[in-house]
């Protein structure tokens, strides 16, 4: 693992985009599979909810560092916090998102001759450095707006994370996707399983503050790193030094030097069935 500081009977369908479907139930909960591939989505439904780190979000890393629950001093976090404010009310669209990040098995379907030395076996999570675009370039999906994201790891809950405010635990990093059974077992309510444990580039330029923010989940567009989400899995096995912060559903930070993807799609519609 790469070492990083902060830095059942398919219903089929065809998009029109050429995209093929399967409708499956994937760990008791319903699922596409996008056939070619073998890449589980899951459907997450619109609403609205909170980005941001909230004024109980703040209260609760308080509460963890009073307890001594943190390894360090915070204050660099306290800081920082700006990054993640103001919070505001965004609408979202249904969607659908991959369940995990794309393993290294999943990323050869795409391009055949990937290699990468620091996974430790094919259902390993793919990360990528100067070659994300090579991918970016051949998959028929897009990125998530970091807005889509943020909702789809907070799985209506308001807390810290999925799990609620307690500090999370290193258990918590998911990063190989073998043991269906472990996989299911970390799935938040969405279905959706490692979010936070990878850093997953998001479609968003990074803007270090959501002043301005569209109130709707459309990535902010511009020239520049992107923002990438998550990364506690990149510093494993922990080294003490607060990577617990990166499970936040809100931690977010400019791209450096490697990413996941989570690629996201449009959820498919009867008219598309074939």
């Amino acid at each position: 693992m790469r070492h990083w500081i902060p830095s059942f009977i398919p219903n089929v369908k065809l998009l029109a985009s050429g995209t093929m479907w399967a409708q499956e139930i994937v760990a008791g909960r319903p699922a596409w599979r996008h056939t070619p591939s073998g890449v589980v989505f899951r459907a997450v439904p619109g609403g609205t909810f909170r980005m941001g780190l909230s004024d109980a979000e703040l209260d609760a890393v308080r509460a963890i560092e009073r307890a001594n629950g943190a390894d360090d001093d915070l204050e660099a976090f306290f800081a920082g916090a700006v990054r993640t404010r103001p919070v505001r009310e965004v609408r979202v669209e249904p969607f659908l998102i991959a369940r995990h990040p794309l393993t290294v098995a999943q990323v050869r379907h795409w391009l055949p001759e990937y290699e990468d030395s620091f996974a430790d076996s094919a259902s390993s999570t793919a990360r990528f450095e100067d070659d994300v675009d090579d991918l970016l370039g051949t998959l028929p999906f897009r990125l998530p707006s970091e807005a889509e994201w943020e909702y789809a790891a907070r799985a209506g809950t308001t807390t810290l994370t999925f799990r609620g405010d307690g500090r999370p635990d290193e258990d918590q990093v998911l990063d190989d996707f073998a043991d269906e059974e472990r996989t299911a077992t970390a799935e938040n309510a969405f279905g959706l399983a490692a979010m936070g444990s990878a850093n997953e580039i998001c479609a968003d330029v990074w803007i270090p503050h959501f002043t301005d923010a569209p109130v709707d989940a459309r990535p902010r567009t511009g020239n520049g790193p992107r923002v990438v989400r998550g990364g506690a899995g990149d510093l494993y096995p922990w080294q003490g030094c607060d990577e617990w912060l990166l499970l936040l559903s809100v931690t977010r930070y400019e791209f450096q030097d490697f990413t996941a993807v989570r690629p996201v799609a449009p959820v498919p519609t009867s008219q598309a069935a074939r």
